[in-house]
């Protein structure tokens, strides 16, 4: 019971933080503020910012994945691809997602993405950093 309910607060503390640094880039990227109109629905800069955002969330996932230890006789080098690809996906979701901040002209609800933006940029450093820290801890070990 103790440990459940751990998790469960380490969930919900990593969620509020990880929504804090997204209103952070946000305000930073200097689109914080809610657009005048609000646009519904999907639109292609929408797309492609959950597009990359989703591709971040998968490098987090493959950079987790890539830090645990492997029981198998060949977990090395499973793990040595899977903190490639958590490299590799970290740095398109970081630069899609800094791109799409970048030619955003309006805030929230404008149907520019700024918001799956932020988050692209977040996940896709949270993917490189756990891809790098697998990928030294291989080449660190015998």
């Amino acid at each position: 019971m103790k440990r459940t309910f751990a998790l469960i607060f380490v969930a919900v503390a990593a969620a509020a933080l990880f929504g804090v640094l997204v209103y952070g880039v946000l305000v930073a990227a200097q689109v914080s503020d809610s657009a005048a109109t609000t646009v519904h629905g999907a639109t292609p800069r929408r797309l492609w910012a959950t597009t990359a955002a989703v591709l971040g969330l998968g490098g987090v996932v493959v950079g987790g994945l890539a830090l645990g230890r492997s029981v198998t006789p060949n977990g090395a080098g499973k793990r040595k691809k899977r903190a490639i690809v958590a490299l590799l996906a970290g740095v398109i979701a970081a630069v899609n997602g800094g791109l799409n901040l970048a030619v955003a002209t309006g805030g929230l609800g404008s149907g520019n993405g700024v918001v799956g933006g932020a988050a692209a940029l977040l996940l896709g450093l949270i993917a490189m950093v756990l891809g790098g820290l697998a990928f030294a801890r291989l080449t660190r070990s015998p």
